[in-house]
């Protein structure tokens, strides 16, 4: 089957627990569809890398800043499709087969539905609101994982390298440019900040930063209270 190339790019900071599993999932895909995983590794240890390097991945090291660490590793990719996805996250069954069929179609940027590897009923009542936003206002955020060909990517101006915030500056730049659609299946994410700091008060804090920055908080200050609060 002739199709786009695509490259996996993953953020990661002292995620040498959790990446392995990402990086196997990544492995289930169909022959020749994933070209290149590239780790934008900026962990103070060297864990991360080591164990992404086993797995056949392509290391590269940045400063610990999520947009600038997605930024480095997009501009040291060569594939018309780009895959962005966080080193805690874990992919559905299958997922290859959803990405193909998006890389067939007509342009858009591609997300998928967002689920907490956690139980409890808040829980899936913020995953039933997630979906929700992004039905009515097509505004998926970084962990849901974000799939798009490079030139639409070019077209918005390329990913920023903002330290938080970087997800919600990019769609906002895509939206006017191109549909934003569902995969279809969830994205899976770590969940140990809900679980530690709770549903509610995690959930608050998150929409508190992004009404900061939509009223125009600088993100660096905003990483600051982020990472300051764990």
């Amino acid at each position: 089957m002739n199709r786009p190339s695509l490259t996996v790019v993953i953020p990661a900071r002292q995620e040498a627990q959790r990446l392995p599993l990402l990086l196997a999932d990544l492995q289930q895909a169909p022959p020749d569809l994933v070209t290149e995983t590239i780790v934008v590794d900026s962990s103070p240890d060297p864990e991360t890398a080591a164990v992404a390097q086993l797995a056949g991945a392509q290391v590269v090291r940045s400063q610990a800043n999520r947009g600038l660490q997605l930024q480095v590793g997009i501009g040291a990719s060569t594939s018309l499709w780009l895959l962005l996805l966080h080193a805690d996250s874990r992919l559905p069954l299958h997922w290859g087969a959803l990405v193909e069929r998006a890389m067939a179609k007509p342009p858009a940027a591609w997300y998928f539905d967002f689920k907490v590897a956690a139980t409890g009923a808040n829980l899936r009542l913020l995953e039933f609101a997630v979906q929700w936003r992004c039905r009515i206002r097509a505004l998926p955020y970084g962990d849901q994982g974000l799939l798009l060909p490079r030139s639409l990517l070019n077209q918005a101006g390329g990913m920023r390298p903002l330290p938080l915030m970087e997800d919600l500056d990019l769609i906002q730049r895509l939206q006017p440019l191109a549909p934003i659609r569902r995969l279809g299946q969830p994205l899976t994410i770590d969940g140990r900040r809900w679980k530690r700091d709770g549903v509610l008060r995690t959930a608050q804090r998150n929409a508190a930063l992004r009404r900061d920055w939509r009223q125009g908080a600088i993100a660096e200050a905003l990483a600051q209270r982020y990472y300051r609060n764990g």
